[in-house]
């Protein structure tokens, strides 16, 4: 019998550290193409990239869709169910700059603890946003 436990069903998908590190450069760092998530700067070998994106996709966190810009590349997109993961990654920043050294960016995690439900609702508008334009549009600023 499968575990019924919250936990377990999402460490399954989420429990390794480049699905979230891609989601988290979706949501933070408005990455939309692989080799912008290949040169993050973490390290991830390109076959491992493929798979995780791939699982993203099939659990309906991530899409995937042509370049309006060059038909020959994909965009990546968070899905609403992408987007609802900023809470988690934002207490596992909190955590782990408390504990372990991190550093996050200035300001971040003191706007969400300021305003959680303001941030989250900027940060999604963000994000929508970013999905939307073109990417000349955004080069241009």
């Amino acid at each position: 019998m499968a575990s019924t436990c919250p936990i377990n069903a999402s460490l399954v998908l989420l429990g390794d550290r480049w699905s979230l590190l891609v989601v988290r450069d979706l949501l933070f760092a408005g990455y939309r193409t692989f080799n912008q998530f290949l040169h993050a700067g973490e390290g991830i070998a390109t076959n491992i990239l493929t798979d995780r994106i791939e699982r993203l996709i099939d659990a309906g966190i991530i899409t995937k869709g042509p370049d309006p810009d060059d038909g020959r590349k994909w965009l990546y997109s968070l899905t609403p169910k992408g987007i609802d993961l900023a809470p988690v990654l934002l207490e596992l920043s909190k955590w782990g700059s408390k504990y372990e050294n991190g550093i996050a960016p200035p300001g971040v995690l003191e706007s969400w603890e300021a305003d959680r439900a303001g941030f989250l609702t900027e940060l999604a508008k963000r994000v929508k946003t970013t999905q939307r334009q073109p990417k000349t549009a955004r080069r241009s600023r």
